[in-house]
C-alpha cells in the first residue's frame, strides 16, 4: 500500500508577519480591513499568513512589477 504525505504549509502569526514585512500589527489589520496585504486564513479568533502567501505578495507588490501606468500617474503627480 502506498502512504501519501501531506505537506501543510507553513504558516506565521499576526505578529511574525509583521516582523517579515517590517510593518506594525496596526498596519496589517489596516490591510485586512481594506482588502489589501498578503492573504490570511483565520482559524477561529487566530490570525495566520502562509509564509509563500507572504511571498507572492512581497513578488507582486515590489516596485520592479509596477506598469507602466503607475510610473506615468507618479511622473504626472510630480509635474503637478
Amino acid at each position: 500500500m502506498e502512504q501519501t504525505t501531506l505537506v501543510f504549509p507553513q504558516m506565521v502569526s499576526e505578529k511574525q508577519a509583521a516582523r517579515i514585512l517590517a510593518v506594525s500589527i496596526g498596519a496589517l489589520r489596516r490591510w485586512r480591513r481594506e482588502g489589501r496585504g498578503p492573504e490570511f486564513t483565520r482559524l477561529e479568533r487566530c490570525i495566520r499568513y502562509n509564509v509563500k502567501s507572504i511571498e507572492s505578495w512581497l513578488a507582486e507588490n515590489s516596485s520592479h512589477n509596477k506598469s507602466a501606468a503607475d510610473s506615468q500617474w507618479v511622473a504626472t503627480a510630480e509635474g503637478a
